[in-house]
């Protein structure tokens, strides 16, 4: 297992440059909303925010370069025919469900006041970098892992770098998560790590309710809704689709579907430098899109146990792609390729 990462120093090498530019990539910021948004020839790309009713920072809409949203709005800005389950998932975001025994997947302001010493939240502390040029952006930030005390149990350094080409669109998200003055111990589980909860006619058909029980007993129920204009169908790696994806391991895994009648793929692919590659899939009809490369028993029905342990001053790196692609769907020699050159990138 590899717990340090010599290329984070690459990440810094971004030429600098004006982002006062009105064509390409930009950054708007907006310090006093906790919100900084990329635009993209003056249209919103995504935006990084840090909500304080969202307990972590995300990114948040993500749309395709022509102003698709694929991402469900609530519960920051809902729309007609949201659902309204788990409000902890929003936007993209990377947490876990049992950090030193708290919930920072689960946490949201749903959780009674009286119980919320059993999660953790996810704070910004500082961006350190913000470019954009033609094409090309980066944000480099640090955020801070706590419990309800205040008190540090990591130290996060993320980089997201995107690109735009062509009505495709795509972040490499790099994030190096350090113990301070405590062992860490990620318990293996099933909620993590890197997730979108996607629009709704991105969910898959479903013809039934279902129920969905936390680590810590506390049920979320998934309503049955009208199927129309319910599109999405995911796709793994290894050939395997629809909810047979859930709890597989692959490199990679898409979701193709329609939104009012443009076809968009939403992807997300691992990188071998990762622990447990190929990860884990959790991804669910209902439009919760994620992968778990640590919750190796509930996935394999145990026949595997993942607990990560970090001593202080140990660090963890992971890395991963997400690709948005609007005016078709992507194939998955489409992917195959995308994930290849994924895997001999070394920034």
């Amino acid at each position: 297992m590899k717990l340090s990462y010599l290329g984070w120093a690459a990440l810094l090498v971004l030429p600098t440059f004006s982002i006062a530019q009105s064509a390409g990539l930009k950054w708007v910021n907006k310090p006093e909303e906790k919100i900084h948004e990329l635009h993209y020839n003056n249209r919103l790309l995504t935006a990084y925010r840090y909500d304080d009713s969202i307990m972590k920072p995300v990114l948040y809409p993500l749309n395709t370069v022509s102003g698709t949203t694929v991402t469900r709005g609530f519960p920051i800005s809902s729309r007609q025919g949201d659902r309204t389950d788990h409000p902890h998932h929003v936007g993209l975001w990377l947490n876990y469900e049992s950090v030193n025994g708290l919930d920072f997947w689960n946490n949201s302001t749903a959780i009674p006041f009286e119980k919320r010493t059993s999660y953790g939240s996810i704070y910004q502390q500082k961006i350190l970098k913000q470019e954009a040029r033609g094409d090309y952006a980066l944000l480099l930030v640090t955020t801070n892992w706590k419990n309800k005390a205040g008190e540090i149990l990591l130290e996060e350094k993320t980089a997201f770098r995107f690109k735009v080409a062509g009505n495709q669109w795509y972040l490499e998200r790099s994030t190096t998560l350090t113990a301070l003055n405590k062992k860490v111990v990620f318990k293996d589980v099933k909620d993590g790590m890197l997730a979108i909860r996607v629009a709704r006619e991105l969910e898959q058909p479903s013809k039934e309710a279902s129920s969905f029980v936390d680590a810590k007993g506390i049920v979320t129920k998934v309503d049955q809704l009208p199927a129309e204009n319910i599109t999405g169908l995911y796709t793994s790696s290894e050939g395997l689709t629809g909810d047979a994806v859930w709890s597989s391991r692959a490199r990679w895994v898409m979701l193709n579907g329609k939104i009012k009648g443009d076809a968009v793929t939403v992807a997300m692919i691992d990188h071998p430098s990762n622990i447990g590659y190929p990860t884990y899939w959790h991804a669910r009809g209902y439009g919760l899109f994620a992968l778990n490369p640590l919750g190796a028993a509930i996935f394999s029905n145990g026949k595997e146990s993942r607990n990560l342990v970090l001593e202080p001053g140990q660090s963890i790196h992971f890395k991963y792609k997400i690709v948005l692609q609007g005016g078709k769907n992507l194939s998955a020699s489409d992917m195959n390729k995308l994930a290849d050159d994924f895997a001999i990138s070394n920034q």
